[in-house]
């Protein structure tokens, strides 16, 4: 079985508490919470340490699965023992809705507020960028697909098919399938979606439910084409040539960075999100990882050389080509409706 190093969203049970390099004589403190495994080990040499060391400051350590149910618990006490979070943008959007995060005064996080409006809420800013692409065997396709109107097209390009077990993204690549623009997917027309995906879904071979089982499905020749998140494709694509993946009508998702309401270290914690958001110290997490920097500026550094840029999912070539999730959408009334719906649709 294929090592895959396990990837974009990650579901590691890890409970750490890792204290990042910070001066010996460093006076404040933060706790940083992530999702652990490879990502988190690549943010802390990229942009955790550096931060740190910058600011004069200690950044303790946590890592979670799903830091949802801990933001509400921790927050419910009004003395929260964490105080950054990296984590999906529908919880700092939910978070802050419920009062559960602070909303941050960019004019005091200048690195965010010359980021581009659309990578902010109120409560948070984009940290890292991935994507939901189509990955592929180029050795048993006679065609490869690339956009979702080809992987629907089982008659010009036949081979097996994997999506995943989750609305989110596959209503996207139903509606990119049916024609509609990148740039007007939302609000998501549902009915639409729903009808398309009912075309499509005799010809699934497999709903995958986990970012491992769609990197092994397409390593080990078990489907032809898959949903897949690009982290997950690229390591399969180091071990095995013939396996692709395209950014072509890729779903660009990004995780932001919130602060818990009353943190205890509130200043700190402020501080050190402006540096982490820093186009210097974004510039250094594809050093480490597959993950495209969520400040844009990070491609202008120098240190990210043009190569390096072509395989980034956030990088301005790639992400001209893809359409941006909104999980403001997902979070809203209907975006919940769509998930219960879909529930009865894979039923």
């Amino acid at each position: 079985m294929i090592n895959i190093p396990r990837l974009r969203p990650l579901a590691i049970t890890l409970a750490l508490s890792v204290v990042s390099m910070a001066p010996a004589h460093a006076a404040g403190k933060i706790t940083f919470v992530s999702q652990g495994g490879t990502y988190q080990e690549a943010q802390t040499k990229a942009i955790l340490d550096p931060a740190a060391k910058e600011l004069g400051i200690t950044v303790n350590q946590d890592s979670i699965p799903d830091a949802w149910p801990q933001i509400k618990a921790q927050a419910a006490t009004g003395k929260p023992i964490w105080d950054v979070v990296d984590t999906p943008t529908s919880n700092c959007l939910r978070g802050g809705r419920e009062g559960l995060l602070e909303k941050l005064d960019f004019s005091n996080i200048p690195n965010a507020a010359s980021m581009p409006e659309k990578y902010r809420t109120p409560y948070s800013v984009a940290y890292e960028f991935y994507s939901t692409v189509i990955g592929y065997n180029k050795k048993t396709l006679k065609k490869v697909p690339q956009s979702w109107k080809d992987f629907w097209d089982v008659k010009n390009f036949p081979g097996t098919r994997a999506l995943r077990n989750d609305p989110q993204t596959v209503l996207e690549a139903a509606l990119l399938a049916d024609g509609v623009p990148r740039d007007k997917l939302y609000p998501l027309d549902v009915d639409r979606a729903f009808r398309k995906l009912q075309q499509i879904k005799p010809d699934i071979t497999v709903w995958w439910t986990s970012g491992g089982q769609s990197a092994q499905l397409l390593h080990d020749g078990e489907v032809d084409m898959t949903m897949i998140w690009n982290g997950r494709a690229s390591a399969v694509r180091k071990d095995d040539p013939d396996v692709d993946f395209t950014f072509n009508d890729g779903i660009l998702q990004n995780t932001q960075l919130c602060v818990l309401k009353n943190a205890p270290n509130l200043n700190d914690a402020i501080k050190f999100v402006n540096a982490a958001v820093s186009p210097d110290l974004q510039a250094n997490l594809p050093l480490y990882i597959d993950y495209g920097p969520g400040n844009p500026a990070a491609f202008k550094t120098g240190k990210i050389t043009a190569k390096r840029a072509s395989e980034l999912p956030s990088s301005p070539e790639n992400a001209a080509k893809q359409a941006l999730m909104s999980e403001e959408w997902w979070a809203s009334d209907a975006g919940i409706q769509a998930k219960a719906r879909w529930l009865k649709f894979m039923q």
